[in-house]
């Protein structure tokens, strides 16, 4: 049996009726940009998360680099953030000219380790970046606590976290402003690239819009007047319809960036968050059946803390073993991934940092092995038996 990662056909065949529909709608009107689509969809993942606002833009790492912006992170400027986690979320601290400051990470949970981020804080610490790793929520209560005894912004990177909790509290509601990412392979993917900024700041929300759309139009306005402290007459001009001709577009008031959810990403995305709690219910079904099943092997398997809502965005094992079990589950047909090989600090891209190896060894260790295994809506009870049993097959070959 051949089992990927990852399978997205399942998910996609059930909704392909209603994708072609909503893409055909998309032609025969010709709004391509900032239509209705894009608009009742950030109406509709505001009301999701229970958030006042939602931003969308071009991807996950434009959300995080346009949040850092409208929170004026510049040059000099430290973030703290964990050095377990995909590129993009360090990347985007240095690509605003700031510094990213690495914390080592729990064993048990893989996120930033709260009990190790007031040593790292300095006078020019200005925002704490947690990572809701594999859709396991951080402890968003120390983080926010530390935040506010310093006087820090926080950032949430929600961006394999969407539909994950604290109680009650969605991820993504738990800070200044929070950052998802659409890409495919996530709890909710569109089908290319995709990302979303959201808050309940009035202003941190204009300010984003604005950076969105290259700084221009009204927001571009109403952002200038904010970061410059003044009260500039705004004018609107309406001449119709955007996304044909605007002469407030033309009207730039601030260095910004092109990063537009386009609308054929909007209308799949819609369509599938009506069905996200379904599809992260059924995460946790077969995250809870691995769960079950391989207690009793010589795995580490995820830790969630009480009253958190882990989605499962990745199935991660922890092994001393991993290139062993890996290989193993190769020669059965089914698919593995290793999250992530080289820890941030330990990166080239951020050698001028001096970190060494020995730095962050909760990192380093967790680095050498972890491992994700098949776990995606979808999946058969057939398939999963058979991942499990290959597993248990390996577990006892290795007693």
């Amino acid at each position: 049996m051949k089992i990927s990662l990852i399978d997205l056909t399942r998910q996609h065949n059930e909704l392909s009726d209603d994708i072609n529909e909503a893409v055909s709608n998309i032609f025969q009107k010709s709004s391509f940009i900032m239509g209705e689509n894009v608009k009742n969809f950030e109406q509709e993942f505001s009301s999701y998360l229970g958030i006042k606002h939602s931003i969308s833009v071009g991807n996950g790492t434009d959300a995080l680099v346009i949040a850092l912006k409208a929170l004026n992170i510049g040059p000099g400027d430290e973030v703290i953030t964990t050095p377990f986690t995909f590129f993009s979320t360090a990347e985007s601290i240095a690509r605003v000219g700031a510094i990213p400051v690495f914390v080592d990470v729990e064993l048990t949970s893989y996120n930033i380790d709260p009990n190790k981020i007031e040593e790292k804080i300095t006078e020019k610490t200005k925002a704490i970046l947690p990572v809701h790793i594999f859709g396991n929520p951080c402890d968003m209560i120390k983080i926010n606590n530390i935040a506010k005894k310093h006087n820090l912004f926080v950032i949430e990177d929600a961006c394999q976290a969407v539909g994950a909790k604290i109680g009650d509290k969605m991820i993504g509601t738990l800070s200044d402003i929070a950052c998802f990412s659409f890409f495919p392979t996530k709890n909710l993917g569109c089908a290319g690239d995709g990302g979303m900024i959201v808050t309940n700041n009035d202003d941190l929300a204009t300010i984003c819009r604005a950076y969105r759309v290259h700084g221009s139009g009204i927001d571009g306005n109403r952002a200038y007047n904010l970061i410059n402290h003044v009260n500039e007459e705004i004018v609107a001009q309406d001449n119709g319809n955007n996304t044909i001709y605007n002469p407030m577009k033309y009207y730039n008031y601030l260095i910004g960036f092109n990063s537009r959810l386009d609308e054929f990403q909007a209308a799949i995305l819609r369509l599938k968050l009506k069905k996200l709690n379904f599809y992260n219910e059924d995460r946790i079904r077969l995250a809870m059946k691995y769960n079950l099943e391989l207690k009793d092997t010589k795995l580490i398997l995820p830790s969630v803390q009480n009253d958190y809502r882990h989605v499962y965005h990745l199935y991660i094992l922890n092994s001393d073993k991993r290139s062993s079990i890996i290989n193993f589950l190769k020669e059965k047909g089914i698919a593995t991934g290793i999250y992530y090989q080289i820890p941030l600090h330990l990166q080239k891209a951020f050698e001028y940092l001096n970190y060494k190896k020995g730095d962050l060894p909760n990192c380093e260790y967790l680095s050498e092995r972890t491992f994700a295994i098949p776990l995606y809506y979808g999946m058969t009870e057939e398939e999963q038996k058979y991942i499990i049993d290959s597993i248990l097959e390996w577990n006892k070959n290795n007693e």
